[in-house]
This record gives structure tokens, sequence and C-alpha cells, in this order.
């Protein structure tokens, strides 16, 4: 599993405007109302019509201008935007303003008995969403400090039990990945000292919980756990389940339309693979929106491992050559779709008689990948399979 985040103590709520002025008296939370019409920019942001969400983002902040719900939801939409490549720093600046924002709002609302639960609702989730992002820039003790600060929130959330089924999302992730993180990543250990300890068993029971049954946070939850399920636990055809649901669901999303043709890939369903590979081909070259270099990696990676296997190497020599130069584009060169692209680009030559072609292809794999890569091991024994023959 790609480490994307350090601290994922958090939960991620999504709300909307409803058409008619909320009574003031109540929690944005807790009015349902909200609750109906948040399903149309639920959707419309995981579509990636981020247009339509921001409108109703820019509605809400005229309408609520003291309230973080609004700053929020256009962090959010910031959020999806980088999300198709997370390497991608252009969007940081505007997510951390409107998370930023959020924060500065919501903190006096702590200071009152009728707006504090709310307030730390949306501390939680903003802290939180800037602990990702600081994971993925490998800030980590920036990441650690957002970390500790939702988490302190979601506590205080805690006291409110009518937001329980969204609160089991930042309880899930925070039981899994304290457990994880560790495992995984030796040198965040001191760092992971100063946190409550995890159940990961738990967490993932939590999960599967809120995939099936929260309103506000069911997406995410499924995201989650279709990815912790097939690099975990090696259950491909269930994380399947759920990337086909996704895809489906917002057919303009490609984080979900990716994952569709892995988990395709994974469970061998090649010929519908094959169609799919090729559509997000298809979406870049067409320039869709969030379709990038990517998800062009791993499409053209498969399109070529699958003619490869079927020995039309012309056709797997092409999609190998895209897979290449769509890792070169966002300089992803230690990825092992870039590697095994160039592996498999070795390999052809050498068929193909092109023996000069081919120790090129494998001089690169020895320049970009670490000594302990498995890309790099694979070359090694392809390599000593030669000599043996």
């Amino acid at each position: 599993m790609r480490f994307s985040a350090i601290f994922l103590l958090f939960f991620t709520p999504f709300f909307t405007l409803a058409n008619a002025p909320l009574d003031s008296t109540k929690l944005l939370l807790s009015d349902l109302r909200v609750q109906i019409d948040a399903t149309a920019a639920i959707n419309a942001m995981y579509n990636f019509d981020f247009d339509e969400s921001e409108r109703l983002y820019r509605e809400l902040r005229f309408r609520y201008p003291d309230h973080p719900l609004s700053y929020f939801l256009s962090g959010l939409n910031i959020w999806w935007r980088i999300m198709p490549n997370e390497e991608d720093d252009r969007y940081d600046k505007r997510f951390l303003f409107y998370m930023d924002q959020t924060i500065s709002i919501a903190e006096p609302m702590l200071e009152k008995e009728e707006t504090k639960i709310e307030g730390a609702f949306f501390l939680a989730a903003a802290y939180g969403f800037k602990g990702r992002l600081y994971s993925n820039r490998q800030s980590w003790s920036k990441a650690a400090s957002a970390g500790k600060s939702a988490l302190d929130n979601i506590e205080i959330s805690k006291e409110e039990s009518y937001l329980s089924p969204e609160l089991l999302f930042g309880e899930a992730l925070y039981n899994f990945y304290s457990v994880w993180i560790p495992e995984n990543y030796g040198f965040l250990k001191p760092i992971m000292m100063f946190f409550p300890k995890g159940d990961k068993e738990l967490g993932l029971k939590q999960l599967k919980e809120v995939s099936s049954f929260a309103f506000y946070t069911r997406i995410e939850g499924q995201i989650f756990l279709m990815r912790i399920l097939s690099s975990e636990y090696n259950n491909h055809s269930e994380a399947l389940r759920i990337a086909e649901y996704l895809h489906k669901t917002y057919p303009s999303n490609p984080i979900f339309h990716r994952y569709y043709v892995r988990y395709l890939y994974s469970t061998h369903g090649y010929q519908l693979m094959e169609v799919e590979a090729k559509n997000i081909l298809l979406k870049i070259d067409s320039a869709a929106l969030g379709y990038e270099a990517t998800s062009g990696r791993y499409a053209a990676f498969f399109l070529g491992q699958l003619y490869e296997g079927r020995n039309e190497l012309d056709s797997a020599k092409f999609y190998y050559k895209r897979a290449v130069a769509f890792g070169e584009e966002n300089e992803a060169y230690e990825t092992g779709y870039f590697l095994y692209s160039l592996l498999g680009l070795a390999r052809i030559a050498d068929e193909q008689g092109e023996k000069a072609e081919s120790k090129i292809y494998l001089k690169r794999i020895k320049k970009y990948a670490d000594r302990k890569s498995p890309a790099r091991k694979a070359a090694k024994a392809y390599l000593k399979k030669k000599k043996d023959k």
C-alpha cells in the first residue's frame, strides 16, 4: 500500500445547503434538509464536476459567512483536484488556505456550549486533511501535529451520539493505521508513542460498518476499505466489487476508474480490463479532467502485460513505451509500473534480436531502481536466466 497519509485520524463529512433557510437554532450537521441536499453535492464532487460543487459552496458562504462549513467544503473541492496526482503541489496553498479558514472560524465555536460539538467536528476534519497533505509532502512533524489536533477534537465530538456514524470513520482509520504505520515505517515508531494504541482488526471491522451504513462518510470509507482489502489482505475480488460500484456511480472520476482497471487486472478480468484501460488512455488523450500521467502509467502497463502475455509483442512494446513516457512525464522513475515497463521492453527487444536496445532498458532500471527494489531484483533474475540458457 502506498503510504499516502501518516495520520488518517479524521472523518470526512460532506454537506451542502438546503433549498430553504435553515433554522439558525439548529446545528447544520443535524439538519435533515442538509443531509438530503448533500447527495447532489457529493455526486458532483466525486464525479469531478467541481464548478457545480463550488457554486453551491459560494452560495452557502454567502448565507452563512460566519460558519466553517463552506470553507471546509471549498477545501475539499481542492483536495479532489489533488487526488489524481498526489505529488502535484500546485493546489497546496489554496487547499491549506481553506482548511486554515475552517480552523480559524471553528475554534471560537468551542467556547460556546451550543456550538462546541460542531466546532470540534470541523476542527477534526480540517486538521485531519492537513495531516494527510503534510504526510504526502513528507513533512512528518507537521503531519504528526495536525493528526494529534484531529484526534483531540474527535474526542470532543464524541460527546454527541448523533454524530457517531460519521465519527466511527475516524476511529476506524485511527485503529487501523496507528498499528499499520509503525509496522511498515519503523522510523515513525517514536512519534506513534505519543498516540493511544490502536487495534487494526477492530479498525477494519469499523471501516466495513462505515462503508455500509454511514451517510456522510460512506464513500470515503469504501475507498479506504477497498485499498486495505487489496493491499493488506489480498482480497482483490472484494476490492474489485467496491471499485466497480464506485466507477459506475461516478464514471468521470479518474481515481475510481484507475482502481477499477487495477483490480480487474488483479482478478484476471483481462477482457474487460483491456476495454477500460484503453478508455483511460482515450480520456487522457482527449484531456478529460483529472485523467493524467499517473492513470496513464497504470493503464498502459496493464495493456503491455496483457499483450506480452498474448505474444503480441508489437502491441506490448507500444503500450510499455507509453507507460514509460507517462512515468517520465511526472518523474515517477522509481515506481513499479515505470520500472517493470522498462523490463518488459528489455524482454521484447531481446526476443526481437535487439540486444543493444535491451541492454539500454536494463541499464535504465539499474539507474533508477533502489538496490532492494523488486524491479531491480527481477531484472537481475532475467539476466541470470539468460546466462543460464
